[in-house]
């Protein structure tokens, strides 16, 4: 827009004429925005915010007199308030590379100044001191024409032909080159015992490889004669197996006619005898049933005669008293009691020839008894030959 004037960023507008700008200024200060500018009755200039650099190349002479070339690099800028602007636009406005040259020159006036006052040592060992120094020294003049130093950096400092700084990092160097001699000793044995340990490990590398090719090959032929014996082993193993196959089987053979003669020949004849002992011990114990019941017979046939005889036995004892002179003083109870007396005397006979022919039954068996049971005995005795009585 036609008299609308915008600073960049970097930059500062200055506005001249009109009513003045700030406290003395004869200029107004416009930073960061845009104004209207009236043409012909206004005046606009643009003062460099930006950042500035400044070398300094300078010969200084140290408190000890040694002259020392030191380089040093300034970067500056204007300040951004209103007073450094105004400060640096009334100075530098109309020749604004100005600001480096001046600025150069200021700080090599106060590097020489504060060199002079240090040794070789401090400034050489102690250059962030020296900048810090510079710095210190020179802000209050920088500040005067409006600049701000932003960093000071030195770059070298050189004794030209003197050799004193060589001749201070002698016995450092010495020392470094000494450190760097052992240093390489060390390497060197290092490298030695290295050489000589490799060795070594190579040696015996080369000797496990030997045993263990030694202990390879005899692997290989202990398994080359394994291989070898392998075929008349296995024949062998296999006759060996044969032979106790075929040595069961006869074992199982004779288990089997074994078991079968005892089941052909054995049982059989166990059979028989047990058949034959059962017959003779049943046709004993018949034959023993048969005596006792013959013998049973007898004894009720005997009693049966006794009984029938009994009459007879009473007759007779009562003949031997006809011829007696018997008195009987009690009359027909006298005649009764003799009566029964002597049926009494033939009832006393009669048990005693029944206790006769008990005491024989029990002899006859006591001597069947003692006498061995078997078979052709068995079969041989007749009925009453125990000494019972009996009916053939």
């Amino acid at each position: 827009m036609f008299g609308y004037r915008v600073p960049a960023p970097d930059e500062a507008m200055l506005i001249s004429g009109g009513r003045r700008g700030h406290g003395d200024a004869p200029f107004r200060v416009v930073i960061g925005h845009g104004k209207f500018v009236l043409p012909v009755f206004r005046k606009t200039r643009f003062l460099t915010l930006a950042m500035c650099e400044s070398e300094v190349a300078e010969t200084c002479v140290t408190k000890q007199g040694i002259a020392l070339t030191v380089r040093a690099v300034i970067a500056f800028k204007v300040g951004n308030d209103t007073e450094s602007i105004v400060n640096a636009g009334q100075r530098f406005l109309s020749d604004q590379d100005q600001m480096s040259v001046l600025t150069g020159r200021i700080f090599a006036g106060h590097l020489r100044s504060i060199i002079g006052s240090m040794t070789v040592e401090e400034i050489v060992t102690e250059r962030q001191k020296l900048a810090t120094e510079v710095l210190e020294t020179s802000k209050t003049e920088m500040a005067k024409i409006g600049l701000i130093v932003d960093s000071l950096q030195i770059q070298s400092i050189d004794d030209g032909d003197t050799g004193y700084i060589e001749a201070m990092s002698a016995p450092h160097k010495a020392a470094i080159q000494r450190q760097a001699q052992i240093a390489q000793a060390r390497a060197t044995q290092a490298s030695a015992e290295a050489q000589q340990e490799a060795a070594r490990n190579q040696a015996e590398y080369s000797r496990q490889t030997a045993v263990v090719q030694a202990q390879y090959s005899a692997e290989v032929d202990r398994a080359q004669a394994q291989a070898a014996q392998a075929g008349p082993l296995a024949n062998a193993h296999a006759q060996q197996e044969v032979l106790a196959a075929r040595t069961e089987l006869a074992e199982r053979a004779a288990s089997l006619r074994r078991q079968e003669l005892v089941a052909e020949v054995v049982r059989p004849a166990e059979a028989e005898a047990e058949r034959i002992r059962l017959l003779a011990l049943a046709d004993a114990e018949r034959m023993k049933i048969q005596a006792e019941a013959a013998a049973s017979y007898d004894r009720v046939a005997l009693d049966r005669m006794l009984i029938d005889q009994l009459p007879q036995i009473v007759k007779e004892a009562s003949a031997g008293l006809s011829g007696a002179n018997v008195n009987v003083l009690n009359g027909a109870d006298g005649l009764g009691e003799i009566a029964a007396g002597l049926v009494g005397q033939g009832l006393t006979i009669l048990d005693s020839v029944r206790r006769n022919l008990g005491a024989s039954d029990a002899t006859g068996e006591q001597a069947g008894d003692a006498e061995p049971r078997t078979g052709a005995s068995a079969d041989s005795r007749r009925p009453g030959d125990d000494g019972r009585i009996g009916v053939e």
